[in-house]
């Protein structure tokens, strides 16, 4: 028999790693970066320097905790039991994310609906009105913001959302092509999707510019100007994060790395881009467009 191209015997019992030191390196770089923030916002000269030890310490675990779990996923440690419980996992997560963003949409709408009208019809105690030149409608910075112009829908925001929705589509084509064997399929089509993703953060990172500086879009404008950048700034961090996960598994697929009937790194990703998806046709529909 070809030993090579045998299936493994079959285990009665869950995989479990042996102990490992890279979580208690991971909290001592969290707590260095932490450390370092606050004596950074408190003008402490060694702040960037704890932060930056923190970024290293941290960067340092993400490889080695991963390329360990890698290697233990190309090793055959995984099989039928650790597969479902990871597909259960990343859906738990996702969850999480979905009520993460809804928290913000929330927010908005919040303001939107309720806050801001209230305040444009609210009287004082002689029934005259408070804010005489507030009309309490959106955009708004409210009643003593600064003004500015509100981010338009039809610009760098229409291109960003074909190009998430290109992506969707290049990720899905490179399921396909691994699905049928196809190694070049799977690699171009990962290789599109990463480089959508670039493209989508640089146009943001440029929209971003042209809102501070010539539309008076700030953090400080007010209600519109908070939920504008938390909920879009919040999705170009998923954003970033997905390009990163989405450009390893690239580099894995490269290596060789990955069966029709073993990927479950794969889909993990490809179901978060997905998620990342839906949000951003979200936000443009709620934050740019209507």
């Amino acid at each position: 028999m070809n030993t090579s191209t045998a299936q493994p015997a079959p285990r009665d019992h869950y995989f479990v790693p042996q102990p490992s030191l890279y979580p208690v390196i991971l909290s001592v770089g969290m707590f260095l970066l932490a450390l370092g923030f606050v004596q950074s916002i408190n003008n402490f000269g060694a702040g960037k320097w704890f932060a930056l030890g923190g970024v290293a310490v941290i960067i340092y675990v993400l490889f080695g905790w991963f390329g360990k779990v890698i290697g233990e996923s190309q090793g055959g440690a995984y099989r039928d039991w650790e597969d479902q419980s990871f597909r259960y996992g990343m859906i738990w997560f996702i969850a999480t994310e979905v009520m993460f963003f809804a928290a913000f949409f929330g927010a908005l709408f919040y303001v939107r609906i309720i806050s801001v009208p209230d305040l444009g019809g609210m009287l004082g105690a002689h029934g005259t009105s408070l804010w005489p030149d507030f009309t309490g409608t959106w955009p708004t910075s409210g009643p003593k913001g600064p003004a500015f112009t509100p981010m338009g829908a039809w610009g760098i925001p229409a291109l960003n959302t074909a190009l998430l929705l290109s992506s969707g589509a290049t990720v899905t084509w490179a399921h396909w092509g691994l699905l049928k064997g196809n190694r070049r399929q799977l690699s171009l089509g990962l290789a599109a999707t990463v480089l959508l993703g670039c493209l989508f953060l640089g146009f943001q990172a440029y929209e971003y510019h042209h809102a501070y500086n010539e539309l008076g879009l700030t953090m400080g404008a007010g209600a519109y100007g908070a939920t504008f950048f938390m909920l879009t700034g919040f999705h170009g961090f998923h954003v970033t994060l997905g390009t990163v996960m989405l450009a390893v598994i690239l580099l894995r697929s490269l290596s060789g790395h990955f069966t029709a009937e073993r990927h479950f790194a794969f889909e993990g990703v490809a179901w978060y881009w997905h998620f990342v998806d839906v949000v951003w046709l979200l936000l443009f529909v709620f934050v740019y467009w209507v």
